[in-house]
């Protein structure tokens, strides 16, 4: 099954999207600015409520919690280490069940504390979910296959977020992370680090990203001190220039800048990390501001033809700056029975085998190529 739709049907389904959103918020002067706040989310809320039968008004309460684990310590986004380790999986619907009911599970493999790199391997290897994802339902088949092959895995469940801290309606159900804004995603993961590089006493780590996770890293390694800690970074489908959302996301964009605030109005809806990675966002224009790369490092970028989140595929490859090597790399070729998605590509054998090669080239095998249905992932089974 293709991903993609046609160009005729895309447009046409995201103008009546668009068209649905912004008769849904009214006139432009009507609609409320919000920003990335507590505050702003609550007088948001405040504003659609009206009063009951006993003349009572259900008010929200802009409560931002406390931090917990790893957290950056700033208010509506926090962070925590992914504990006790859960089965290994073959397909992302059986782990996203699994992460459901145990939505800090380590995937298999990861967060051994004790783990010493040896002379082979002497970079950890640092894992980072995406949107509305958690470390064990995107990592609980590549995880255990790095520490099988003699990596020290490590990983986080970074930008935890609730409804009134601007997560979404995406974090009320357990386990979906990434949510928060991603500058202070970007802080926790730059505490983790430094927690993986005191443990382990390694003076750099290799970085895995899928989808934001890639994005975060890249901030990381530009604006919160990663630059010369970090030697690889691997991606999958990582939103390095933002996504379209099959067009959604751009003609959001293109309406936004026409003075009908469209992002602000499903703000609280995907949440505010998923408007900052809408193409155009000025997240993106500082981000890439300098470069898409820094010196120092080797990128091997990887995309699925049947992504249908960063679409086109060009969206998530990367230039090489000066001091950088860049390796732009579509899943199927060579290998046209993977048709993996957005999701699935991290239960995908080949990109497995990608990744490995990308870490260790000396070490790794063959690449891999079989069959990974979209969808479900794992060569089908559950």
């Amino acid at each position: 099954m293709n991903a993609t739709m046609h160009p005729l049907r895309r447009a046409l389904f995201g103008i009546g999207v668009a068209a649905v959103l912004t008769a849904a918020s009214g006139p432009a002067g009507a609609t409320p600015t919000l920003e990335p706040t507590v505050a702003s989310m609550a007088e948001y809320l405040n504003a659609g409520t009206v009063a009951a039968a006993d003349g009572r008004t259900p008010t929200a309460i802009a409560d931002t919690g406390s931090a917990s684990g790893s957290s950056s310590g700033s208010a509506g986004s926090r962070s925590s280490d992914a504990i006790g380790e859960g089965p290994e999986m073959s397909s992302y619907l059986a782990a996203f069940a699994y992460g459901l009911v145990h939505p800090d599970a380590a995937p298999p493999g990861a967060n051994r504390w004790d783990c010493k790199p040896s002379p082979q391997h002497p970079r950890p290897v640092v894992l980072l979910h995406g949107s509305w994802l958690n470390a064990y339902d995107t990592f609980s088949h590549l995880s255990p296959r790095l520490a099988e092959a003699g990596h020290c895995v490590f990983t986080l469940n970074f930008g935890k977020s609730g409804l009134l801290e601007a997560g979404g309606l995406g974090a009320v159900l357990p386990g979906r992370y990434g949510v928060g804004p991603m500058v202070e995603s970007s802080r926790q993961v730059a505490a983790f680090i430094e927690r993986v590089r005191a443990a382990t006493g390694a003076d750099q780590v290799d970085i895995v990203g899928h989808s934001q996770g890639g994005t975060i890293a890249n901030h990381y390694l530009k604006f919160e001190g990663g630059q010369g800690k970090v030697g690889k970074l691997v991606t999958f489908g990582a939103t390095h220039h933002g996504t379209s959302l099959l067009g959604l996301a751009t003609l959001g964009r293109m309406i936004n800048n026409a003075g009908i605030d469209i992002m602000g109005f499903y703000r609280p809806i995907i949440g505010v990390a998923n408007v900052e990675q809408a193409v155009g966002s000025s997240f993106y224009t500082t981000l890439n501001a300098a470069g898409d790369t820094v010196p120092g490092l080797d990128y091997t970028v990887v995309g699925s033809r049947y992504d249908e989140v960063m679409n086109p595929l060009d969206l998530g490859f990367l230039r090489a700056g000066p001091g950088a090597t860049v390796d732009n790399v579509t899943l199927q070729n060579g290998c046209e029975q993977d048709i993996s998605d957005h999701l699935t590509m991290m239960y995908s054998p080949r990109a497995t085998s990608i990744a490995l090669r990308a870490l260790d080239p000396e070490g790794s095998t063959a690449l891999a190529c079989t069959f990974n249905p979209w969808f479900f992932g794992g060569g089908g089974s559950l």
